[in-house]
């Protein structure tokens, strides 16, 4: 969506940053909860790594946000860039280890 809303934007629509912006702040409310959740697994007796990895996808997040609002596109958009990869196999790392752990059990 970001990239999208973006483009719209910088193609001389300045609906595309009123979507940017809103949509930017939720991802960032979401990285909390990711923490949260992450945390309370953590102190459930899972590993502790999804929470570190949980936690730096948020630093980088606010990163991002700052550097969005101070206009450091050099910055924000490869964060951006690398903060969707980062998210992605994150994701596909969580689920293989779900997916692995019900196998074995």
């Amino acid at each position: 969506m970001q990239p999208i809303a973006i483009g719209i934007y910088l193609n001389g629509a300045t609906t595309g940053l009123k979507v940017h912006e809103p949509v930017g702040l939720a991802v960032s409310f979401i990285g909390v909860a990711q923490l949260v959740v992450a945390l309370i697994h953590w102190r459930l007796g899972g590993r502790g790594v999804a929470a570190l990895v949980s936690a730096l996808i948020l630093f980088g997040e606010s990163v991002q946000i700052g550097m969005g609002y101070s206009k450091q596109l050099a910055i924000h958009i490869p964060l951006g860039i690398a903060l969707i990869g980062t998210s992605v196999c994150f994701a596909a790392w969580l689920c293989r280890r779900t997916v692995r752990t019900a196998v074995a059990a």
